[in-house]
């Protein structure tokens, strides 16, 4: 009887024993999974963290584009202006120039007729 006791009591014992190592083994596991899933947070929050910045230097830089285009094209436009205020101003010079040249060449041709004119009306009248 004794040794079934001392059988029975070894077995109650590896019982105990298989218990706690399964309970040892299933609190390995679970600090296995919190590390993993820690692991996962920080990888998640430092890609958020990186496509964060990603989006915030991908947007300036557009906007910076943006901004020496709109300078170049309001650099582009005010030289145009001036080309087109130079040529127009250049025009109403020339123009100006011409209609004084053929009024003074009209003036002296009126000049020229009428001298003429007063010479024939004289020959004329006398």
């Amino acid at each position: 009887m004794s040794q079934a006791e001392r059988a029975y009591a070894a077995y109650m014992d590896a019982e105990r024993q298989v218990a706690k190592a399964y309970h040892e083994n299933e609190m390995q596991v679970a600090k296995a999974y919190k590390r993993a899933e820690s692991q996962a947070y920080r990888a998640y929050e430092s890609a958020i963290t990186k496509a964060k910045k990603d989006r915030d230097d991908a947007i300036a830089s557009a906007a910076k584009s943006r901004a020496e285009a709109i300078q170049s094209a309001e650099e582009s436009y005010a030289g145009a202006e001036q080309l087109a205020n130079t040529a127009y101003e250049t025009s109403i010079t020339e123009a100006a120039s011409a209609r004084d040249g053929n009024i003074e060449r009209a003036w002296q041709v009126r000049d020229e007729t009428i001298e003429q004119a007063w010479q024939i009306y004289s020959k004329i009248a006398r």
